[in-house]
């Protein structure tokens, strides 16, 4: 049977015994997680892939039955992507709040911040994506992000979430690589006094 079929058979299952309402596919290649959204608000996660590909793909997997091939995780994110995403999205956050595009602002303001959480969380070893370590971080980290969450669209609202995560942005960064704070710190803070 080819994994059109089974996805089809599965699919069928979930919505005419189960009473799913929708599915999304999460695609991972070469696995497919088939994520289904039932009346109860619950969500079932289906994964399938091919048996050469079936293994580990987090920490915490156990296999009940059958075999796996051997373990090779997903790995944590890149610490440089992330912060090279952060700054970019602060560059954007800057030059939507001068425009007056609110909502863009809070946009690139949420994207920066959940950079500088899973920064955090590679930091300090914890799950990085989804957040899924998030409300493992110390309140060192986490007390000074609530600034960063934004309480309106106005600029006042905006401006001072935006510097709150500039700031924690600059120290997460110190926690991975001091000279590269050293270089882009400058740059980050200009982004600050060009807002205020």
């Amino acid at each position: 049977m080819q994994l059109h079929e089974v996805l089809e058979d599965f699919t069928s299952y979930m919505r005419d015994a189960r009473g799913a309402l929708e599915h999304l596919d999460v695609l991972r290649d070469p696995w497919i997680y088939r994520v289904f959204l039932m009346p109860s608000t619950l969500q079932v996660d289906l994964a399938f892939a091919p048996a050469t590909h079936f293994q580990a793909r987090a920490r915490t997997f156990k296999l009940v039955f059958g075999e796996a091939a051997a373990a090779s995780h997903i790995a944590d994110p890149d610490p440089r992507e992330l912060i090279g995403y952060a700054w970019l999205y602060a560059l954007h956050a800057r030059s939507s709040i001068a425009r007056g595009r609110r909502w863009q602002a809070e946009y690139m303001i949420g994207l920066m911040r959940d950079q500088i959480v899973s920064l955090a969380c590679v930091r300090l070893g914890l799950p990085a994506r989804e957040a899924r370590g998030a409300d493992r971080l110390p309140d060192a980290v986490t007390r000074p992000l609530e600034a960063a969450l934004i309480g309106g669209l106005e600029r006042a609202d905006l401006v001072p979430a935006f510097a709150a995560a500039t700031e924690v942005l600059i120290r997460e960064i110190r926690g991975f690589d001091e000279f590269l704070a050293t270089r882009l710190t400058p740059t980050l803070a200009a982004l600050l006094e060009s807002v205020e």
